[in-house]
This record gives C-alpha cells, structure tokens and sequence, in this order.
C-alpha cells in the first residue's frame, strides 16, 4: 500500500477494481458510472442548446430593434432636439427618430404586406445593425438625388425574392390612408425604387420589413412628426434602469420601453423551457445515483466478511463508513468527468459546424447554437457530485453498522 495513499480511499479503490469473484461489483459500478456520465453529458448539452438559443434569439433582436423607444405625449415635431437631448443620457449611445406603418408592396411578381419604418438615414446605424447587415446597396441610399428621383427603400432579404425586386428596381407601395374621390376614400400608391437589400437574420424583419426615409414616411403616412425616438444603450442590462431614469430626467411626458419588457414572454417562455428541459434531463443523474446507491449495497452484501475482519482488527465504524462512501464518489467524479468533457465536446462539435438546422420561419434562427456557460457547467458539476455523495449515505451507514460477530459466523 501506497503510504501517500489514504487507507480509506485505497480500499475503495481496490473494491471498486474488484476482479475474478467480485468482477460483478466492478460491472456495476462500470455501469454506475456510466449512467452519471451520460447523464452529465444530456445536461450539459441541453442547457448548452437553450442558453445558445436564447442568447442568439437576443443578439438578433437587439441588432434589429433599439434597445430602449421613448414616446412623447404631445408631438415630436423638433425631434433633432429631442434626439440631442437624449444623446446626453449617460449610457446612450445612439439615438434616432422613427414612424412606423403597414402597406402593401407590389412588384409585377407578388404582394406582400410589410411593415415600413421611416428613419433618418444619418442616425439609424447608431441605433440598429441596419447598415451593417446591408448585402446589397447601402443606408444612404435612401435620400432622394433630385426632385424626380423616386424615393428609394430597404428590403429584407426574404422580402425581396418574395417580391422579385432587385437594387434599381422600382416597386409600388399602397398605404391605407388616400384621398376621397367620388368613388370613396382611394387607397394611396407610390413608386419607389429599390435602394438595398439588408439581412439582419431575425426572420420577422428580413422576411416583412421595409425601410424609407423619414421625410418620405411622413408624406406617406400623412404625419408631421415621427412617432418615437429610438435609443442603442453601451450596456443592454442597464436598458431597464435607463428607460426609467428618462421621465425621471426630462418630464413627465416621456414614456419610455425596453427591449426586455418588450419582449418579456418571448424570454420567459424560453426561460420556462431551459428549465423544463433541465429538471427532465436531470432526471438521468438521479438514475445513475441509484446505481451508485445499488452498487453499494451490493458491495456490502459481497464484502460482509472483509468488513467483519477489517472491525475486529481496530477499524472504527467511521472509517469503514468512509471506504463506501469513498467508493460513491469516485464513481461520482469520474463519471461527472468524463461526461462533463464529453458534453463540451459534442457543444463544440455541434455548433461549429452547425449540424442541427432549423426553420427559420419558425425559430428565427437557421441552426441551433451551443453554448456553455461557465456557471451553468459548474453548477451541473457541483450538483451531480453533491447528489452522487448523498447516495452513498445510506449503505455507508449499513457497512460502518454491520456486527463482525454475526457476519462472521454465517461465513
């Protein structure tokens, strides 16, 4: 016996690696093992796949809406002031006007019925991922070069082969609103051409939004002022605290929003289902604790004599308690081990080359990431161990209680 060894722990070990008449106990402990592995692993995937998921969900939306809308009670007629004002906020990065409304888009392919956002082009990329995720044309396009130019709009990339419409291509927008005729209230068209194409990978926005210029939405929508200010904060979970500070700071009459209420149940609902799938999945853990629990008892059961001897040469019930509870939690670390090396590994795999597709009409994403947290993979490790020492409680106990008498006279 290794002397830098614990007594304990070497005994543990060389009934774990029992072999010839005890080569059960060592296959159920294989098995044992096995089971916290596979279970380690199923978690540590499936928590890597929802907190992928929603972290991906969130970095699309936040790059295709503002962080924070600000309404004013009133109107927004001087909104470069408004805007200024609302730059000097500490932690706002970008500020920009917005109006937003339906229509109808037209081309000699298809309709579609889109939502259209008028911006200012000079202040809407530093509030969206808008001229970042141009594939084609640019932000700038959208201001008119002369009295006949025909005014110029965004399409999402799914919007535009929906439509068949290329940069160049002219279009023809209806809004409900239009002038009375004697045939009744006549919807208003608008030819505008095609200025760009954006693809801001969030499905909503490529496949049914379209972009205009501000000064045109206002002659489209029959609006004098924009309908809200949009705001890009440096740090998006200080967003909350901001849009509270903006009534706070400027007036009563500023209404404001974040990104996170405004999207609270889409959160939620990915939050229930982590947890859902964690509480389902951990299940697998509690199997493999009663492996460990099995094994154990099964042991004892095997090791009744070595126990009794081990009692009548001076080993204390606790000591003998901790060689099995030695044993639960070597099986315990070593599965955790391996099944935690092998969930990071499969996460790797899985979202490097992105092997699990999804609709993106559905899902909003075109293939489901992985990523594990660091705290989510601790915790997963803390508490598999913990559960895997809990089960060695009981036959620890039933060893440490054995008489050697009695189990040495059925021998």
């Amino acid at each position: 016996m290794d002397a830098s060894v614990p007594f304990e722990l070497f005994i543990a070990l060389r009934y774990l690696l029992a072999r010839r008449q005890q080569s059960s106990v060592s296959r159920v402990s294989l098995f044992s093992t096995i089971g916290v592995a596979v279970g380690v692993m199923a978690l540590v995937v499936a928590l890597a796949l929802m907190t992928g998921l929603q972290g991906e969900l969130r970095n699309r939306i936040l790059g295709s809406q503002a962080h924070i809308y600000v309404w004013k009670t009133g109107s927004l007629v001087d909104y470069e002031s408004e805007v200024a004002r609302l730059r000097e906020l500490p932690g706002v990065a970008g500020a920009g006007p917005a109006i937003i409304g339906k229509a109808i888009a037209s081309s000699a392919r298809a309709d579609a019925f889109i939502t259209l956002k008028g911006v200012d082009p000079v202040l809407e990329g530093q509030v969206t991922d808008i001229e970042r995720t141009m594939t084609k044309g640019s932000l700038s396009g959208l201001a008119t070069q002369g009295e006949d130019d025909r005014p110029g709009i965004l399409l999402g990339h799914d919007l535009a082969q929906q439509l068949g419409a290329e940069v160049g291509d002219e279009i023809t927008l209806i809004t409900p609103g239009g002038s009375l005729s004697p045939m009744g209230l006549m919807p208003r068209n608008r030819r505008v051409r095609v200025a760009g194409v954006f693809q801001l990978g969030l499905y909503e926005y490529d496949s049914s939004y379209g972009f205009v210029s501000l000064d045109f939405a206002k002659r489209l929508f029959t609006k004098e002022a924009p309908d809200l200010i949009q705001l890009r904060v440096s740090d998006i979970w200080a967003a909350a605290r901001i849009a509270k500070t903006i009534p706070e700071r400027l007036g009563p009459e500023y209404v404001s929003e974040d990104w996170s209420e405004l999207n609270r149940s889409l959160f939620s609902a990915l939050w229930l289902e982590k947890m859902a799938i964690s509480i389902t999945i951990g299940l697998i853990v509690l199997v493999g604790a009663l492996n460990i629990i099995s094994s154990l008892i099964l042991l004892v059961m095997q090791k009744s004599r070595d126990i009794a001897i081990l009692k009548t040469m001076g080993t204390s019930s606790v000591r003998v308690m901790a060689i099995f509870m030695m044993q639960g939690l070597v099986i315990g670390v070593i599965g955790t081990t391996v099944g935690g090396l092998a969930g990071l590994a499969l996460c790797w795999v899985l979202d490097t080359y992105e092997l699990i597709q999804i609709p993106m009409d559905v899902y909003q994403v075109s293939h489901v990431p992985f990523v594990v947290q660091p705290i989510d993979f601790l915790v997963v490790v803390v508490s598999t161990i913990t559960i895997c020492f809990l089960a060695t409680i009981y036959p620890s106990r039933q060893a440490s209680r054995l008489d050697p008498v009695q189990a040495l006279r059925f021998e």
